[in-house]
C-alpha cells in the first residue's frame, strides 16, 4: 500500500510541470469553439466568449492530445451487478456535509482559477477533503495558472492499474467580469463538488474495497476552457482508465424532475449504464439531451478517447439561468434532488470499480 501511494505522490509532482509561475494570458491562447473552428485570441476575447455564454476548449498546452489506441480493448461493464452493496452504501448519504462545506464554499468572493481567489478555495478545499474523509491519499494537481485541482485516490485491491474517474468542477466565474466579480457558483459547480465529496465519504465509510481504483477529482479552471481536466487527462493518457462520470451541476431540478443523460462528446455503452443506474437508484427518470461543444470537462476525457458520461441536473441545458452570475446562491440549491446525484455517484464508483 505505501509502494502505491509513493508511486502516486511522485506521479502527481512530476506533472507538476504545470507549476503556475506566470500568467497563462501574457501571450495569446488557441481557442477552439467546434470541432472546425480554432483561433488565436486574448484573454480580453476570451472574456467575450464567457460573457455570450458560449462553450470552448483551451487547446494551448494539450494541442497532442489524442485517442489512445490501447483504451478500445478496455472492459466496460454493460449490467448492473452489485445492487445489494450500492444499497448498503447510499443509507449512509446524508445532507449534513453537503450543506455544511457548499455554505463555506459559497463565501468566497469568486473562484475564478487565475486569481488568488481560485488558489485559495482550492486550499481550503483540499483541507475540508482531508478532513472529512481522513486516511485516504489526496493531493493537489498544480497547473501553469494558481488554482490547483485535486485527486482523491482509492487503490483498487486486484486491478489497481485500472481506473475509475468520477469527477467535478471547483472554479466559479462571473461572465461579466470575470477575474473579480461575485460568483459563488452554488450550482455551478459548488453542487457537483459536494456531490462527490459525500460520494467519496460515503464509499470510504462503507469500508468497499473496489477491485479497481476509484478516483474523485475536482477540477481547476473548466471555466476557462477545460483548462485542468485537460492537464489531467493528458498526464493519464497512457493510463487504464476505465471511465469517467462528471458531475457539472446536480442542484436545480426542472418541473418534472429528470436527470439529463448527455449523448454528445460521451459514450453510447456508459450512457447506456448510467441510464440504468439512474432508474434502478434513484426515482427519477433520464432524458436525453445534447450539452454541445466543450460543455465540461468530460469532454477532456472523451477527446482523449476515453469512455465519458455526464448525468445533469435537469433536461434542459440553461434551466438554471442564475449561472456564471451573483445569484447563483446557496438558497438556490435543491438538496434533496442533490442527494440523488450522489446515490448515481456512489452507484457509479462502486458498479464500474468492482465489474468482472
Amino acid at each position: 500500500m505505501k509502494a502505491v501511494s509513493i508511486l502516486f505522490t511522485l506521479a502527481l509532482s512530476a506533472s507538476a510541470v504545470f507549476a503556475a509561475s506566470d500568467n497563462i494570458y501574457s501571450s495569446k491562447r488557441l481557442i477552439k469553439t467546434s470541432e472546425t473552428e480554432q483561433q488565436w485570441l486574448t484573454e480580453k476575447q476570451i472574456f467575450a466568449l464567457i460573457a455570450q455564454r458560449k462553450h470552448f476548449i483551451d487547446i494551448t498546452d494539450t494541442q497532442d492530445l489524442q485517442p489512445a489506441s490501447h483504451l478500445v480493448a478496455l472492459p466496460f461493464p454493460t449490467t448492473l451487478t452489485h445492487q445489494t452493496q450500492v444499497n448498503a452504501a447510499i443509507g449512509k448519504i446524508s445532507d449534513v456535509v453537503p450543506k455544511s462545506v457548499l455554505t463555506n464554499f459559497t463565501q468566497f468572493t469568486n473562484r475564478y482559477y487565475n486569481n488568488n481567489n481560485g488558489k485559495t478555495s482550492s486550499t481550503w478545499l483540499l483541507n475540508t477533503i482531508k478532513s472529512t474523509v481522513p486516511g485516504i491519499d489526496v493531493q493537489p494537481f498544480a497547473h501553469r495558472f494558481p488554482q490547483s485541482s485535486i485527486i482523491a485516490r482509492i487503490p483498487g485491491t486486484t486491478k489497481p492499474n485500472e481506473i475509475v474517474v468520477i469527477s467535478a468542477h471547483q472554479d466559479s466565474i462571473n461572465q461579466n467580469n470575470p477575474s473579480s466579480g461575485r460568483a459563488p457558483g452554488a450550482d455551478d459547480d459548488g453542487s457537483g463538488t459536494v456531490t462527490i465529496l459525500e460520494a467519496l465519504r460515503v464509499f470510504v465509510a462503507s469500508g468497499y474495497k473496489p477491485a479497481r481504483t476509484v478516483e474523485f477529482h475536482w477540477y481547476a479552471g473548466e471555466e476557462g476552457g477545460l483548462l485542468g481536466s485537460a492537464d489531467v487527462v493528458k498526464a493519464y493518457q497512457s493510463k487504464q482508465v476505465i471511465g469517467n462520470i462528471q458531475f457539472d451541476m446536480t442542484g436545480y431540478p426542472a418541473d418534472p424532475p429528470a436527470v439529463g443523460i448527455v449523448t454528445d462528446y460521451t459514450d453510447a455503452t456508459a450512457n447506456s449504464l448510467v441510464r440504468s443506474i439512474v432508474t434502478t437508484y434513484t426515482d427519477l427518470p433520464t432524458e436525453d439531451f445534447a450539452c454541445g461543444y466543450g460543455c465540461s470537462d468530460h469532454a477532456s476525457w472523451n477527446r482523449a478517447g476515453f469512455r465519458s458520461s455526464l448525468p445533469f441536473e435537469n433536461q434542459y441545458l440553461d434551466g438554471n439561468e442564475n449561472i456564471h452570475t451573483s445569484y447563483d446562491s446557496l438558497d438556490t440549491v435543491d438538496f434533496p434532488h442533490l442527494l440523488k446525484f450522489v446515490n448515481i455517484a456512489v452507484a457509479y464508483a462502486i458498479e464500474v470499480g468492482d465489474a468482472k
